[in-house]
């Protein structure tokens, strides 16, 4: 077995899809034209986002004792990810969600299971010689304590972190501990309303430099159909999306991460890294669930250069 050389440690769903032309009510509960089973979670999807695109991951979570615990966890171990320190929790899977995805635009809704954050991990029951073998820990919010102490040592040991700041609806608040993990990391990568809920400004650029100055190197702003934003004190930058035919926008902005984590592992540019991830994003969005679309690195580099031309990188398979 290969070297794992990017770990994640957060947040692994069990995820239900279903894909609708309209949401069901008690008075007309419709029919589904698509239903799956897939396993989700804003880390371990990037994680796997990872593994897909030839660098090898090894992702640090819970699961439950139940069945849907038990998928949950399979779904890792069949893309090839390392599970050795999964932590399991006895009783019922409660990171479980029932995604409804729009026929139309492929848009969703979640509905989670209550208790969804309980059980978190502590940094007694972290791998510390695991965690900082690693070149990139990946974090999503999950387990706020163990990721907080994770990422000091990794800083410690001369890795990187990545932080994902997942989309906060208008009005919405930024937690004392995902700040602290923002202060913590050094690649920032954040859905939309996460910014403004941050900062409380409103301009792209005013707050990706403004988030520079609570500690991270890089700051991405995704927004969607109007691709992403990367900040550095060095340059400032737009990545358009590419335009494919939508299917399901599950876990877009999870393979986003996990894409630009292996371009920088790559060496490439950020402004490379920030087209690999826009063309892994897109890929995916072509098909129901949040992994089903996850395209190779091969595959993302021949759509790169069949949109782009000559594109740079001449990476083609696992380093």
């Amino acid at each position: 077995m290969s070297k794992v050389r990017v770990v994640g440690l957060g947040r692994a769903v069990f995820d239900v899809l279903a894909r609708t032309e309209r949401m069901p009510t008690w008075e007309d509960p419709g029919r589904l034209s698509e239903l799956d089973v897939d396993g989700g979670g804003p880390c371990a999807t990037a994680v796997v986002a990872v593994e897909r695109l030839g660098i090898h991951a090894g992702m640090i979570g819970t699961y439950g004792s139940n069945r849907a615990g038990q998928i949950k966890l399979q779904s890792l171990v069949e893309n090839g990810v390392d599970v050795s320190r999964m932590v399991q929790r006895p009783g019922p899977e409660t990171q479980a969600v029932i995604a409804f995805v729009d026929a139309e635009t492929g848009e969703r809704i979640f509905t989670g299971v209550k208790g969804f954050d309980s059980g978190g991990l502590t940094s007694d029951e972290l791998d510390r010689e695991y965690i900082t073998a690693a070149e990139y820990l990946h974090l999503d919010g999950g387990h706020a304590e163990a990721a907080l102490q994770a990422a000091g040592w990794v800083h410690e040991a001369g890795g990187k972190v990545m932080l994902d700041g997942s989309s906060v609806r208008a009005g919405g608040t930024v937690g004392p501990a995902m700040c602290a993990l923002v202060e913590a990391c050094d690649v920032l990568i954040c859905g939309s309303g996460f910014g403004p809920a941050l900062t409380g400004k409103h301009d792209l650029w005013e707050i990706g430099r403004t988030i520079l100055a609570m500690g991270p190197q890089v700051v991405v702003q995704t927004e969607g159909k109007d691709g992403s934003y990367t900040t550095t004190r060095q340059e400032e930058f737009h990545t358009p999306s590419f335009d494919v035919e939508v299917v399901d926008t599950t876990g877009c902005g999870d393979v986003f991460h996990g894409a630009f984590i292996v371009g920088q592992v790559h060496g490439w540019s950020l402004r490379e890294t920030a087209q690999f991830a826009s063309a892994v994003s897109a890929l995916k969005a072509r098909k129901l669930g949040g992994r089903a679309g996850i395209p190779t690195l091969e595959e993302t580099i021949a759509f790169l250069r069949e949109r782009l031309g000559d594109w740079p990188p001449h990476t083609t398979g696992k380093e």
